[in-house]
């Protein structure tokens, strides 16, 4: 019997389909779907492998056997999905089915005998909620695919409502699978769904030793747990009769994969709830501009929550400061005077503030003020930060670290300076100007040990901390019944970067982060520091107003071509040899324009170097595509990544991300 696998491995080149043969012993023990191991090469390398097909013949003529067997075996539906993500994302289909995937533990894990549990009881839920949890159960309740976005402004209750149908949907008998950003999983969410749904809870994310995660892939695959909760890779758990698919925070952007395979969570939740018969709830205050225009097309049907859940509470109040006229008035410094105002107040009044700042570290570059010589990573062709607590230069892209300069290596002259604002200094300047406050900082360095994000919350929210500077770790997923006022820093850092949604973060970066003031019954405040004052998604996001901030920038996508009214296929270049990955690049887009020239509405844009064109010692060029829809160019780059012409490119590194967070 004779086994037809393709290779884990996210090299294009490796996309192949090979035939191997499959010992005597395991003739007739042998599934689709089942993960093996491989000789590949020259050398016999060891490869892992999925077997997509068996047969008796071949015209092969030297045939190796397969190594070993695994117990892992892909379904049907697994299958399918990782096929829909291969064509879809023009990935290898091994890298695919590899999501479905865990490393196993020597050891099994130990049966833990449960305890009855005193479960927490349903919240009462107000008029909107009510009406939608009253709409969502009659649609589950029909065991057919549908899509469904539950648009409510920060403080609605979506996660009520969340909690109340999978509630519903466990009382079916069917499982539920929820996401949630990596930023936001945190304690504090978990425990929300632990306290209501007890040990049918199982939480997967990044922070998750090895053996943790898969004690908890067991006890899902075992039926012990029927709720997942976890970033986008909890959507390859696996969970049988699934009911419902819940994203939350549908809109952020950590739920496109950065790496091989580059697939988004929402089109393979959908493609997932499609063939299981299942609900997909999208849901945020600020929904993704493209799930939106879908929503006003009738492709997804909309509930809306209006109002804040507690009935006491009202959206904080939003007023934005020009620093420009700060400077005017000789303030030089990175807080207005009206912020510094606001947050002395707040000490006076023993409430909590919060100030966000999406850049961490000390400073943004360092150089000299003499000869305009700047630090950069030698790896990494991008400026270093300079980080005051361990007084280095960070690489934010490698992790490289480099000693401070105490003269510049250029003109050897005293002159070194640094420039720009992180939180680090923030945190810094807080507190010489308030000494005698509490202060926390919530960023990637304060978090990067086990417990840490776990541990500045409690202590937040336990009140014994006045102030909270952080990054967009700070923007979502908190509820603080004391934090009264939010400071946003600099509003207008989001906008000013190579990426047509940069609009659209910085909104809702602003509306997310603005949502923590005034949860309770203390009147919230926010004040915005902006230099480009007048900029629409900043005036829109200080009115609460998405509808007017989605009127103004649809015009701008249709005119420029852009999502939804298109979709972007990037081809990326890279190698430690620039001239072989510029020569690659010019090839590549030569057959691209031979392939491409006939098809009418479909733009293929020069090579050109990547924004960064260097990260980790290698060069980066890429191709943008741009079409109405890949789906009427599929067939075309698909067939042209398995032609042979294409794969005898071995100079350079070929991946391709569709809809790409540039």
């Amino acid at each position: 019997m004779i086994a037809e696998v393709v290779l884990n491995s996210s090299a294009i080149e490796l996309g192949k389909v090979y035939d191997y043969k499959i010992p005597e012993e395991y003739n007739g023990t042998v599934t689709l779907g089942q993960r093996v191991t491989v000789p590949f090469g020259v050398n016999n390398g060891k490869k892992e492998a999925f077997i997509i097909g068996l047969k008796d013949n071949t015209e092969v003529k030297r045939l190796k056997f397969i190594d070993s067997f695994e117990d892992d075996i892909l379904d049907e539906k697994q299958i399918h999905i990782a096929k829909f993500i291969a064509e879809k994302y023009y990935c290898n289909l091994g890298a695919a089915m590899n999501l479905f995937c865990i490393d196993k533990m020597k050891r099994t894990p130990k049966t833990v005998e449960i305890k009855e549990e005193k479960l927490e009881e349903d919240k009462k839920a107000n008029a909107g909620q009510q009406q939608a949890i009253k709409y969502l159960k009659s649609v589950i309740e029909l065991n057919k695919f549908e899509e469904i976005l539950l648009h409510g402004v920060t403080g609605s209750g979506k996660t009520e409502v969340y909690l109340q149908i999978a509630k519903f949907v466990l009382g079916l008998n069917k499982s539920v699978i929820v996401l949630v950003p990596e930023i936001s999983l945190t304690p504090q969410t978990v425990k929300r769904f632990k306290d209501r749904l007890g040990n049918s809870v199982a939480v997967l994310h990044s922070r998750l030793s090895k053996g943790e995660k898969y004690k908890e892939w067991c006890r899902i695959k075992n039926g012990e747990a029927n709720v997942v909760i976890g970033a986008r890779s909890a959507l390859f758990a696996p969970i049988s009769d699934l009911g419902m698919v819940i994203i939350d925070e549908e809109h952020d952007m950590s739920y496109k994969s950065g790496q091989t395979p580059y697939y988004h969570a929402r089109d393979v939740a959908e493609e997932i709830c499609k063939i299981n018969n299942a609900v997909l709830l999208l849901g945020s205050a600020t929904p993704d501009i493209t799930t939106y225009f879908r929503a006003r097309n009738g492709e997804i049907k909309t509930i809306r929550l209006t109002k804040r859940a507690n009935s006491q509470s009202t959206l904080p109040v939003v007023k934005i400061v020009d620093m420009t006229e700060e400077l005017v008035n000789n303030n030089k410094t990175i807080i207005s005077n009206e912020l510094y105002q606001a947050i002395k107040n707040n000490l006076l009044n023993k409430e909590q503030t919060i100030l966000f700042l999406n850049r961490r570290g000390y400073s943004s570059f360092i150089n000299c003020r003499d000869c305009g010589f700047v630090a950069k990573c030698r790896h990494c062709n991008i400026a270093l930060t300079y980080h005051s607590s361990e007084n280095k230069l960070v690489c934010h892209y490698c992790g490289a670290k480099y000693n401070m300069l105490p003269v510049c290596p250029i003109c050897k002259k005293n002159k070194i300076k640094s420039f720009g604002t992180g939180t680090e200094k923030v945190e810094e300047f807080i507190g010489k100007l308030f000494p005698d406050a509490s202060i926390l900082r919530m960023d990637l360095d304060t978090t990067s040990k086990k417990g840490s994000h776990e541990e500045i919350l409690n202590k937040f929210k336990k009140e014994n901390v006045d102030i909270l500077i952080g990054t967009q770790m700070i923007a979502k997923g908190h509820d603080f019944p004391n934090v009264t006022l939010v400071g946003v820093i600099a509003a207008d850092m989001s906008l000013n970067v190579n990426d047509f949604r940069a609009a659209e973060r910085t909104f809702n970066l602003i509306t997310q982060v603005s949502g923590r003031a005034g949860r309770a019954e203390k009147k919230g405040k926010v004040i915005i520091q902006t230099y480009e004052s007048d900029n629409y998604s900043i005036v829109a996001s200080k009115n609460h107003d998405y509808e007017g901030f989605y009127n103004q920038e649809i015009i701008i996508r249709e005119k420029l071509f852009y999502p939804p009214f298109s979709d972007i296929i990037m081809i990326n270049i890279s190698g430690e040899n620039e001239k072989n990955v510029i020569n690659t690049a010019t090839q590549v887009q030569s057959m691209l324009y031979e392939e491409l020239k006939c098809c009418q509405d479909i733009t293929v844009l020069p090579a050109t170097p990547s924004p960064i064109n260097k990260i980790n010692n290698k060069f980066r060029w890429r191709i943008v595509i741009k079409c109405i829809t890949t789906d009427e160019i599929n067939n075309i780059i698909n067939n042209l990544i398995k032609s042979e012409k294409f794969v005898k490119i071995k100079n350079a590194e070929l991946t391709i991300d569709v809809n790409p967070a540039l």
